[in-house]
């Protein structure tokens, strides 16, 4: 896929529970690929669960400090 097929979600330096209901938010608004971008291991974790237990299909890549999150309809 496309960098332009992905919306971005950006959450980077926000403490948790904010990037969960940022990619709540989001994956509410419709359908679509979503690319999360978030700098603790602990966001990472919790977007990539929330986003496995709607449904989703969830790719998680390192991008030097920060981590991407790419999260597709299955």
């Amino acid at each position: 896929m496309s960098e332009k097929e992905f919306k971005t979600i950006d959450a980077r330096g926000l403490s948790c529970p904010q990037p969960v209901i940022l990619t709540k938010n989001a994956l509410s608004e419709g359908s679509g690929n979503y690319k999360v971008l978030v700098n603790s291991p602990t966001a990472k974790d919790n977007v990539k669960k929330f986003a496995l237990q709607k449904g989703f299909y969830v790719e998680v890549e390192e991008d030097s400090e920060d981590f991407v999150v790419n999260i597709t309809p299955e």
